[in-house]
């Protein structure tokens, strides 16, 4: 068995500017609010944005609309529109008719943190002063907030609002809020079905956990009061019903639909015999109407006879039709059966916004998975794992409150652009981690016979095709190795690795510095090489004529004769022997003199015993994993970078080296490197080359 389951643009001169040419969000020119505000305003006419026009498209990308829609600005709707009427706040987030109340559930959640809301969404907006169709929202978006501006015509049918709306019928910060991550997303229909903390995330920029209720551990509680103290946001869930769409359970809950959690206390419960703490819970149904618990602890139930009038009122108590109630914890975990936590990170809130509040400390690596390089698949697939991206951290400091003396670690692996992606047939890759425990803090990336002979520290909760897969970890502190991979290798993908930790931590990627050992012991020839290389004396020295040296043309006839006997292929070609001569040409003749040649002999030599060895199948070809291995017993070090770049240049098209390639490779590089090696005297790792200079490393190479 498996060890895993599985830019406004279009007014301003009617050009382009270069900022905004290559100024991109997710495949959308970003649009600098400032100006386009200033043109519309000095030009007296309202913005129309030309990055998310009011076309279907904007609306479907699978399908043709069910009906037709009208796009309307909020004047048109109502006669005293307002973009928030007094104060934001959870109930003003009614679903319309997208399947998308997962945002529905985050943006309750949002608007519980005030300081975060305003983060999001700007409050010093208005039709009024200085209106012009236009307004903006901030997101996280995969390691940076980012700027979203839309213009303020939004779908309708018979005058009403077809989506996310108030329940004034005059406010519409929400429905603006929801064109805007549309557009980020590529349309509205791009929301429809998806995780609350994705849109957590994107208005936080913090790391998603993910808890199955019935395997809770048993300081649930205890999470779930340290998140909401620390302003995490939440979400719950009940699995869908196969049958039924969104069916209504009796105790009066909802299965397959997304709800916020507002608040987690322990609360003061007073009777005549007794008085203590109960844990609470506090959930709001984004359908913001009748829909609630019908259990113990749900509005007008006895059980608020025994609390303090004081208490109820600290709490905010209410009992209207508004989709919120209270529940005690015991009974939210035997009823619910999925918890979402967003842990706020370092990029969420400024130290003045904190309140008190600790934050979490952070860590990014962009990262991506390349086919045939470093998209190794899952530790199920050994031959290719350990050519995953690798990143070491370092935990020193145990939390502050843990009597076992570990350190809390959440890694977030998040996949970007997936979901804009399916107008083009992507869905979510499944992803996830591993964790290994490093002895040695200098290690370089780890190879294949580590992982066979080591066993993880830790790993994802499993690997699933979300957006984001998170895991909260408890280790000793030491030195670890994160390995984010796909399931199955070959996968394309980029990634944001994010760590967050309660103390601070040292994380960096496991890479090699390029370079090359020189020196490398050979092994003495074979009796059989021994006869070759006489056989190449004589006819170099046939060759070579009374000057003794040979060029180009004549290596490769020497070469050929000895290889093509050896190697099923075409024989060295003439761009290679260059290559070979430039590699040993010290004095720049364009010939080789047979000191040289023996030199370039040797080298040959060793990289052809390497490629038998490597080539395991006998194939006459290297895989772009086994290609690594050999250029790494060849003696070159390579970072990925560099990697990356030798096998888009040197595989084929099924991803495989041959023979002659390889030795053009090994070449190359090790001209390469030695002409830097020549210029970078200090041996810093940079090195300056003029223009004349490093077109003839390049020529020479």
């Amino acid at each position: 068995m498996s060890e895993y389951g599985y830019s406004y643009h279009r007014s301003i001169g009617g050009r382009h500017s270069r900022r905004e040419e290559k100024d991109l969000i997710s495949g959308i020119r970003k649009q600098h609010y400032d100006e386009i505000r200033e043109h519309c305003l000095a030009e007296e006419e309202l913005f129309e944005d030309p990055e998310f026009p009011t076309e279907d498209s904007s609306i479907f990308y699978s399908q043709a609309p069910p009906r037709e829609f009208e796009w309307k600005r909020p004047h048109e709707i109502c006669d005293n529109p307002v973009f928030i009427a007094d104060g934001a706040s959870r109930f003003d987030v009614q679903q319309g008719e997208l399947g998308d109340c997962w945002l529905l559930a985050a943006i309750a959640s949002l608007t519980v943190n005030q300081r975060l809301f305003a983060k999001v969404v700007p409050p010093d907006q208005s039709f009024q002063d200085g209106y012009c169709g236009m307004f903006r929202f901030h997101f996280w978006r995969q390691g940076e907030w980012v700027e979203v501006v839309v213009d303020d015509r939004l779908p309708t049918y018979y005058g009403q609002l077809t989506f996310m709306h108030s329940v004034d019928k005059n406010e519409f910060w929400s429905a603006l809020l929801e064109k805007a991550y549309a557009k980020l997303e590529g349309s509205y229909e791009s929301l429809k079905g998806g995780s609350t903390c994705e849109a957590m995330v994107d208005f936080t920029g913090g790391v998603s956990e993910f808890f199955d209720l019935k395997k809770a551990p048993p300081n649930m509680f205890s999470i779930m009061l340290k998140a909401s103290q620390r302003g995490s946001l939440m979400g719950c869930s009940i699995d869908a019903d196969p049958n039924e769409l969104e069916a209504r359970v009796d105790n009066g809950l909802v299965m397959g639909h997304a709800y916020s959690i507002t608040s987690v206390i322990l609360m003061d419960i007073e009777t005549p015999s007794m008085s203590g703490k109960i844990p609470m819970v506090r959930i709001r149904n984004p359908w913001g109407n009748e829909a609630e618990w019908k259990g113990r602890w749900s509005d007008q139930s006895r059980e608020w006879s025994l609390i303090p009038d004081s208490q109820k009122k600290a709490i905010g108590l209410t009992f209207d039709d508004d989709g919120e109630f209270w529940m005690s914890f015991d009974d939210f975990r035997g009823n619910f059966e999925k918890l979402e936590i967003c842990n706020l990170g370092p990029d969420s809130l400024e130290e003045d916004e904190l309140d008190g509040k600790k934050r979490w400390e952070g860590h990014t690596e962009n990262g991506e998975w390349i086919p045939r390089v470093n998209a190794g698949g899952c530790r199920n697939y050994l031959d290719t794992f350990w050519t995953n991206p690798q990143y070491r951290v370092t935990l020193t400091d145990p939390d502050d409150d843990d009597d076992d003396d570990l350190c809390t670690m959440l890694v977030g692996i998040l996949q970007k652009d997936r979901r804009k992606k399916r107008k083009e047939g992507l869905d979510m890759l499944t992803i996830g981690y591993v964790i290994y425990k490093l002895d040695d803090e200098g290690h370089g990336p780890l190879d294949i016979k580590y992982f066979k002979y080591h066993a993880s520290s830790a790993k994802s909760p499993s690997f699933i095709n979300l957006r984001e897969v998170c895991g909260r970890h408890k280790l000793a502190p030491g030195t670890y190795v994160i390995i984010p991979s796909t399931f199955e290798p070959h996968q394309k993908g980029d990634y944001l690795l994010r760590i967050f930790t309660e103390k601070a931590n040292q994380t960096n990627e496991m890479d090699e510095e390029t370079g090359i050992i020189e020196d490398q012991e050979i092994p003495p020839p074979t009796e059989e090489e021994q006869e070759q290389e006489q056989a190449l004396k004589a006819s170099f020295r046939r060759v070579a004529g009374d000057d003794m040296e040979i060029d180009a043309y004549e290596l490769r006839d020497i070469l050929n004769t000895v290889f093509t006997r050896e190697f099923s292929f075409d024989g060295f070609s003439l761009d290679t022997c260059r290559s070979m001569v430039a590699m040993h040409d010290g004095d720049l003749s364009g010939k080789l003199g047979f000191d040289e040649f023996k030199v370039l002999w040797r080298d040959l030599r060793r990289w052809k015993g390497v490629f038998r060895e490597y080539d395991r199948d006998k194939s006459g070809k290297l895989s772009s994993y086994e290609l690594r291995s050999a250029l790494h017993a060849s003696g070159f070090r390579l970072s990925n970078r560099t990697f990356s770049a030798l096998v888009m240049r040197y595989s084929s098209k099924d991803g495989n080296v041959e023979f002659g390639d390889f030795i053009l490779c090994a070449i190359r590089m090790k001209t390469m490197l030695a002409s830097f090696k020549n210029i970078d005297e200090e041996n810093s790792g940079h090195a300056a080359f003029d223009l004349d200079g490093f077109i003839q490393t390049v020529m020479y190479s």
